[in-house]
């Protein structure tokens, strides 16, 4: 398993995290997600090493930005 933080901006709300998780959980091995909206990250658990363009397609589908 692997575990993967990422730094999200444009996250005000739990509206706003659940677009992002929906998102992210889309992504093929990904088996669970956690947004923390207070410090503008998310943590990824995977059964694969994720590639960071999916990660940022799903995060920027969501309507935000990821760094």
């Amino acid at each position: 398993m692997t575990v993967s933080t990422y730094r999200v901006i444009g996250m005000a709300c739990g509206h706003c995290a659940g677009f992002v998780t929906e998102e992210i959980e889309r992504i093929p091995g990904v088996t669970a997600v956690a947004v923390d909206v207070e410090h503008d990250t998310v943590t990824v658990n995977s059964d694969r090493l994720l590639d960071l363009v999916e990660v940022r397609a799903a995060v920027e589908e969501a309507g935000y930005e990821l760094h």
